[in-house]
């Protein structure tokens, strides 16, 4: 009888327990990460980009990171001068070194990645929001054989923003955006434990169902000392993490 009775409170703890919302699934992600998770990261990316399921071309990119909102793309060697910073809600494009572009331009991937880990809660909630998710629709799945929580949306039929977390970890696991110009999809692999989080080192971006580029990871660091003036349109070229 008393071991019946104590599986019984094990059993009814974890149901308790279960997320059951897109907000108290954000609220476990934000309590479990909150000031705790890496602050700088940088890695070299193998860019393969395709078009009508074909390779087209494959490139090294340098890319830096400092959350909340700041990230910095080098397409090829940083002494070549082509890249692009996206610096708060803003990016700045880079061709040889000059200027070439600016506009309003948010790269949200690194508030999901890490960036909303640096906010408070509420403002973890509102930035959902600014970015079309809506926090009353939640549901349970399983994602190449684990089970994922889904923010966003009532089914994957749905075309509506969702984003896939992976249940132990609490990692995301894929995107789907929809907007005026069709479908965006981004799936996540092979994530490694990095300092006190986790990064994927593969990630898979589609348009419309279609395979656009594949990117992986390798010599990630975490939590060196990035000098902020490369985030600095002002200062591109000036300093860079990257040596050779």
């Amino acid at each position: 009888m008393i071991k019946t009775f104590s599986i019984l409170l094990l059993l009814s703890a974890f149901i308790h327990t279960d997320i059951d919302n897109s907000t108290a699934l954000l609220k476990k992600m934000h309590d479990r990460n909150h000031n705790k998770w890496y602050k700088t990261f940088h890695f070299v990316q193998s860019t393969e980009r395709y078009r009508n399921d074909s390779l087209i071309s494959t490139q090294t990119w340098y890319e830096s990171i400092v959350f909340p909102d700041l990230f910095r793309i080098d397409f090829g060697n940083p002494k070549d001068g082509n890249g692009v910073i996206f610096a708060r809600d803003s990016s700045f494009r880079f061709r040889q070194g000059k200027l070439v572009g600016s506009r309003k331009d948010e790269n949200e991937l690194i508030f999901f990645l890490g960036g909303m880990y640096f906010k408070s809660f509420n403002e973890v909630l509102q930035h959902f929001k600014e970015l079309n998710y809506d926090l009353n629709k939640f549901y349970k799945t399983t994602w190449k054989g684990r089970k994922v929580y889904v923010i966003g949306a009532s089914s994957e039929v749905e075309k509506v923003n969702q984003l896939w977390i992976e249940a132990d970890k609490l990692f995301p696991v894929r995107f789907l955006k929809y907007n005026d110009d069709g479908k965006e999809e981004g799936i996540f692999d092979n994530h490694v434990s990095i300092k006190n989080g986790w990064t994927e080192t593969k990630a898979s971006f589609y348009f419309n169902d279609k395979l656009v580029q594949v990117e992986n990871y390798k010599d990630c660091v975490a939590d060196e000392t990035i000098d902020l003036r490369m985030f600095d349109p002002n200062q591109f070229g000036a300093v860079h993490w990257y040596k050779n």
